[in-house]
C-alpha cells in the first residue's frame, strides 16, 4: 500500500462511525441490564466506595452470539472490521481526543467534594489533559473507566475474530490458530476474572484521562491484534518443539500473572486468607510479603511480559513487527513500575521500606 492508499484508508467514514457508536451503544445496554456479580471497589479516601457490576463475560458471549447470527444470516459481514481496520483505528482515536477534552472540561467544572469526582487540578493543561482530573467520571450511572477497558478488551477480541473469519479454513496455520488460542484465553480469562479488575491501580488510583482512554479504546484493540494482522498476510511454519515451546512460555506466563494478581485481589478482600496453604506475612499490617509477592515486587509485570511474548512467538523471528506488543509493553510497565514505587514508597514510608528489603527484587528475581 502506497502512501496516498494508505492516507485515504485512514479517513474515518460514516460506516465506521456507525459500527463504533454501535459497540459502544450494545456495551452500555449490556452493562447496565444484564445480570452480573456486583463487587464493591476500594474503599476511598473519604470512606465511600464504587460497585461494580461484573458481566461482562456474559455482554462478551451475547454479543458475539448476535454477531454469529447476523453472519449466518447476512445481515452483516463478519469480515467487516477487518475490512475496514484503519477506519476504525482513525475513527476510535477520533473519538477518544473528544471524549478526553470532553472529560477535562467536566471535571475542571465539578464541584463535587467526593473523592471519585473531585476535580485533582495542577493548572497544568497538558499534565491534566493525559492524565485526567477526575478519578472515576460517570455518564448516565455508567463508570467511564470501568467502561472503557471493558470496551478495548472486547474490541481486542472482535478485530482478532474479524481477521479470522477473512481467511479460508484450508489457510489456517499453526501459527494463527496458536495465536488466536491464546488471545480468546486470555480474554475470556479476563472476563471471567473481571472483579480483580476493581482492585489494580488503574481503578484505584489513577485518574481518566488521555492516557487511560487512548489506551483502552485505541492501543489495547489496535496494537494488541498486530500479530493477527502480520499472520494474515505473512506465512509462518512451526515445527512441533516450537508450538509446545510456545505453549510453555504462555503457560507459565499465565500462571505468575493470573496467580499474582489474585493473591493481592484476595489479600486486600482478607488480609488473612492463605497464600500457598500458608498464613499471608504482612508487612507493617498493610502489604503483603508472601506467595508471588515474595519472589518481586512486581511479578505480576512478569507473567504479563511472558504472556504477550507468547503471542508474538507464533510469527517468527522474521520480522519485528509482530513484537511490537511485547517491546512496548517491557517499555511501559518498566516506566509504570517506577511510577509505582515512587508512589508506594509516600504512601507507605517505613513499611515499604521494609517490603524492599525483604523483596530486593523489582520483577524479574536475580536480574532486575
Amino acid at each position: 500500500m502506497d502512501l496516498s492508499a494508505l492516507l485515504l484508508s485512514l479517513i474515518p467514514s460514516w460506516t465506521s462511525v456507525a459500527m463504533m457508536l454501535l459497540f459502544f451503544t450494545y456495551l452500555a445496554i449490556a452493562g447496565s441490564l444484564l445480570p452480573g456479580k456486583v463487587v464493591p471497589g476500594a474503599v476511598l479516601s473519604d470512606g465511600t466506595r464504587l460497585h461494580y457490576r461484573c458481566n461482562g463475560l456474559l455482554s462478551l458471549i451475547v454479543l458475539v452470539f448476535l454477531l454469529g447470527i447476523g453472519g449466518w444470516m447476512d445481515f452483516i459481514s463478519l469480515t467487516a472490521i477487518a475490512d475496514r481496520g484503519l477506519e476504525l483505528l482513525s475513527t476510535t482515536f477520533v473519538f477518544s481526543v473528544f471524549m478526553t477534552f470532553l472529560l477535562y472540561i467536566t471535571g475542571y467544572n465539578s464541584r463535587s467534594r467526593s473523592s471519585s469526582l473531585k476535580p485533582r487540578v495542577t493548572g497544568n493543561f497538558i499534565h491534566d489533559w493525559w492524565f485526567g482530573i477526575q478519578l472515576n467520571p460517570q455518564l448516565m450511572g455508567i463508570d467511564l473507566k470501568f467502561y472503557f477497558v471493558r470496551a478495548g478488551m472486547m474490541g481486542w477480541l472482535l478485530i482478532n475474530l474479524s481477521v479470522l473469519a477473512s481467511i479460508q479454513v484450508t489457510d489456517l496455520s499453526r501459527s494463527m490458530i496458536l495465536y488466536q488460542l491464546f488471545c480468546v484465553l486470555y480474554i475470556l480469562d479476563y472476563f471471567f476474572f473481571e472483579e480483580y479488575m476493581t482492585s489494580t491501580w488503574d481503578i484505584i488510583a489513577e485518574r481518566l484521562g488521555f492516557m487511560l482512554v487512548f489506551g483502552d479504546l485505541v492501543w489495547i484493540p489496535f496494537t494488541f491484534s498486530i500479530q493477527g494482522w502480520w499472520l494474515k498476510d505473512n506465512e509462518v511454519e512451526l515445527t512441533t518443539a516450537a508450538v509446545v515451546a510456545n505453549c510453555l512460555v504462555f503457560l507459565i506466563g499465565y500462571l505468575v500473572f493470573r496467580g499474582a494478581n489474585k493473591q493481592k485481589h484476595d489479600f486486600k478482600k482478607n488480609p488473612e486468607a492463605h497464600i500457598w496453604g500458608r498464613p499471608p506475612k504482612i508487612i507493617g499490617g498493610k502489604l503483603l510479603g508472601s506467595g508471588y509477592w515474595a519472589i518481586a515486587r512486581h511479578c505480576n509485570y512478569l507473567g504479563d511480559l511472558l504472556v504477550a511474548l507468547s503471542f508474538s512467538l507464533p510469527c517468527g523471528i522474521s520480522s519485528p513487527v509482530p513484537y511490537f506488543y511485547p517491546i512496548y509493553l517491557f517499555v511501559l510497565l518498566i516506566w509504570r513500575e517506577r511510577r509505582d514505587e515512587a508512589r508506594c514508597a509516600q504512601k507507605y514510608k517505613e513499611v515499604w521500606a521494609e517490603y524492599r528489603d525483604l523483596v530486593p527484587w523489582r520483577i524479574l528475581p536475580y536480574v532486575y
